[in-house]
């Protein structure tokens, strides 16, 4: 393949001569000119550089600055120059930003626009949540949720709909080999394995959301690199034997859908990761391969039982996935070995995941806990319990048959079981989760998610 090509803003290009791990945003920018997609924090933080982009998945909203071009192979993207129509018609959210006084400085708006018009397209009215990846400094968040809402009913524009027919085949062959020198773009997890064990030392790219950092604030040159967005039998989620099984190139946004009828909990938790356009990109296994303490996926996957498939070559090994975490940044992962997928209890009634953190939506996690009970009339007789954020890795609590002073109370004060469907608080060595407090006395809610 000579060339990365995809739709811009209904114009179909081939980009040639670039480095692999050139941003989009850069590109966008520097090459064609299209100034509105805004440089802000250049780690997909702030949501000024939004862009949507479609496949056969759907349309989404990903921030552009943390994007690289060979993951846009075959796909359409629309920046703030391609929401407005031809003849410069505008689109419903950028009328009802007018209206509604949304912008101040403007600095953030062509984000915020992006973000809109997608949640638009898509039927999406939970502004809150689409809203939560874009920053804004001045205008404040009232006038741009409103014009959100003010814009709900009106049609989808026609050129907003001509992205979902477009087909890859119309500007490229399938994505087979080297998009760049020293880039390796597998189309099954076969070649990525034959590839892995030739070439150890490279990096394995997926969402890019934590990768993307090495390239814009550590300016690290990645080569050998593999994209893995284009490998079919990575983005899978199966249901077998009471098991989910799921991909390492399965996003956050799409196990959480999963996920949300019988794992409400930890749906919840997936609400609160990052942004709607990390959320987008980032996938479950890129979450646990990086390694991170302070990571939302692992506590929660580790107080369901989960277990880690990781394959090396043509051998393929499983292991449960606290074994995974050895030390800060450090795991048991062989060279040339990846990470395959997930495997864990679809069903768990009593699993209760909390996520303490300065901020709702787009921060960290200070602390994160897992609590995955067995309940017994109204008695808990056994619990996994993993915390993240304590410790340099994500660590599981020791189980224990019997759960003596381990009680479910009720945020009313009374107990009961929590299998009853209401909130409820666990009481664990009388250490309350719902009333912590600093040392200046402040007291802070934890949000437990039912």
């Amino acid at each position: 393949m000579s060339g990365i090509a995809f739709l811009l803003n209904g114009t179909p290009v081939c980009v040639t001569g670039q480095s692999p791990t050139r941003t989009l945003l850069d590109w966008l920018r520097e090459d064609r000119g299209l100034c509105g997609t805004k440089e802000g924090c250049n780690e997909g933080d702030c949501g000024a550089c939004t862009v949507m982009v479609t496949d056969a998945a759907g349309s989404r909203a990903l921030n552009a600055c943390i994007l690289l071009l060979p993951q846009l192979q075959g796909k359409a993207v629309r920046t703030v120059e391609g929401i407005s129509g031809p003849g410069g018609a505008l689109h419903p959210a950028q009328e009802a930003m007018v209206s509604h006084h949304g912008s101040q400085c403007g600095f953030c708006t062509p984000g915020f626009v992006v973000s809109m018009a997608a949640a638009h397209l898509n039927g999406r009215t939970d502004h809150d949540d689409s809203l939560a990846g874009n920053l804004c400094r001045c205008t404040g968040y009232a006038p741009i949720v409103r014009a959100a809402r003010a814009s709900e009913d009106a049609p989808v524009p026609d050129w907003m709909r001509e992205d979902a027919a477009f087909f890859s085949a119309q500007v490229s062959p399938e994505v087979r080999g080297q998009a760049a020198p020293g880039t390796f773009c597998p189309a099954s997890s076969d070649e990525l394995a034959d590839w892995y064990l030739a070439n150890p030392e490279a990096t394995l790219i997926a969402g890019a959301t934590d990768v993307g950092l090495w390239v814009t604030k550590q300016l690290r040159d990645l080569a050998p690199v593999a994209f893995l967005n284009g490998i079919a039998d990575l983005s899978q989620i199966e249901r077998r034997g009471g098991q989910m099984h799921v991909g390492a190139c399965v996003t956050i946004a799409e196990l959480r859908r999963a996920v949300a009828p019988h794992l409400p909990s930890l749906a919840e938790l997936f609400r609160r990761y990052a942004s709607e356009q990390v959320r987008n990109a980032a996938t479950i296994g890129g979450n646990i391969a990086n390694g991170s303490p302070i990571g939302d996926g692992p506590p929660a996957l580790i107080a369901l039982g989960a277990t880690l498939h990781l394959r090396r070559g043509d051998e393929m090994r499983s292991l449960p996935l606290e074994s995974f975490f050895l030390d800060y940044r450090k795991q048991g992962r062989r060279p040339g070995e990846f990470v395959a997928g997930v495997s864990f209890a679809h069903h768990a009634p009593d699993l209760r995941c909390y996520k303490l953190s300065k901020r709702f939506d787009q921060d960290i996690s200070a602390v994160c806990g897992c609590f995955n009970l067995t309940i017994e009339g109204g008695t808990v007789t056994a619990a996994r319990i993993a915390f993240g954020g304590m410790a340099g890795i994500p660590e599981r609590r020791g189980s224990r048959s019997s759960a003596a002073g381990l009680c479910m109370e009720r945020s009313d004060g009374a107990r009961g079981d929590a299998g009853d469907g209401r909130r409820f608080q666990p009481d664990v060595g009388h250490a309350r989760l719902g009333g912590l407090s600093d040392e200046d006395g402040a007291e802070h809610d934890v949000a437990l998610f039912p």
